[in-house]
């Protein structure tokens, strides 16, 4: 077993986490990793323990025409260049999503023999690959994502700077029940990378809110930010404590939104208002 470095040690105060708001162009990769490096170098700079990104930040959400020809496998470069400033700067690194090409997967990891899929990586602070989601909903509405992709059948947690970690995209926030699978599985924080666009504020604030609230837990919705040729992302990163309470977030332009996850908080939550305890199945 490798040794926790300074950065994947949880402190006193708790896990802190930063949600890199980017400004996404539509298809194009190269510019679009390269503010995802210095997010998470700003991160890091700032002492942060980890650092998230949205949801398809390399090729914009709304880029349905590049999916095919910008889509990598999980040892691709996108998620070699993000691995690698994990190890460098000593932080964990949620890439996440990205475009992924099943087919040029190792079979092992994969849903699907073949296909896209919309998938986020979570690396630790040493760089080690530690969770891959695969998005479980895929929207239909508007929208091109359930026909050009296939979805996720795995989910799991991993524990980060002694934090129970999950992870989920975007439509999934309407699905209650996958979030309950979180927390059974003993998730304390869930991240949520995502590309909701306006009008539909009061759906991302009030969902997510929603979530926090009825699993008690940490809930931290990672946005975008940017202009697409049918669409503008709405920003609003957001981290939410277990009992819904907003602890830091943005506006619709690119940000950096930091707090701090408390996983005694978790408990002491769930001890004094005991709902989960009370579910009936």
């Amino acid at each position: 077993m490798t040794p926790p470095n300074a950065a994947s040690e949880v402190s006193a105060e708790g896990l802190t986490i930063a949600l890199a708001q980017l400004e996404i162009e539509a298809g194009h990769v190269e510019a679009n990793v390269d503010r995802a490096l210095e997010a998470v170098e700003r991160a890091a700079d700032h002492g942060m323990d980890l650092v998230a990104l949205p949801e398809l930040f390399n090729v914009g959400y709304f880029a349905f025409d590049c999916y095919a020809r910008d889509a990598e496998p999980i040892t691709g470069e996108t998620a070699t260049r993000l691995q690698k400033a994990a190890a460098d700067h000593e932080i964990a690194v949620l890439a996440g999503t990205i475009v992924e090409d099943l087919a040029a997967t190792d079979a092992v990891d994969t849903p699907a023999e073949e296909g896209l899929a919309n998938t986020a990586v979570l690396f630790d602070a040493d760089g080690t690959r530690q969770l891959v989601y695969r998005k479980h909903h895929l929207f239909g509405y508007e929208s091109a994502e359930s026909k050009l992709l296939v979805p996720g059948e795995r989910l799991e947690t991993a524990t980060i700077g002694g934090v129970t970690v999950g992870v989920t995209t975007c439509y999934d926030l309407r699905f209650p029940e996958l979030y309950r699978r979180l927390v059974d599985a003993g998730a304390e924080l869930i991240l949520v990378p995502s590309a909701w666009p306006y009008p539909r504020i009061e759906h991302w604030q009030t969902l997510s809110r929603a979530r926090a609230i009825e699993n008690q837990c940490y809930v931290a919705t990672i946005n975008g930010a940017g202009e697409f040729e049918d669409a503008t992302l709405l920003g609003r990163s957001t981290v939410y404590d277990p009992w819904g309470v907003t602890l830091a977030s943005s506006g619709d332009g690119p940000a950096l939104v930091t707090a701090t996850v408390d996983p005694e908080a978790v408990a002491d939550v769930r001890a004094e208002f005991p709902a989960l305890r009370d579910r009936r199945l």
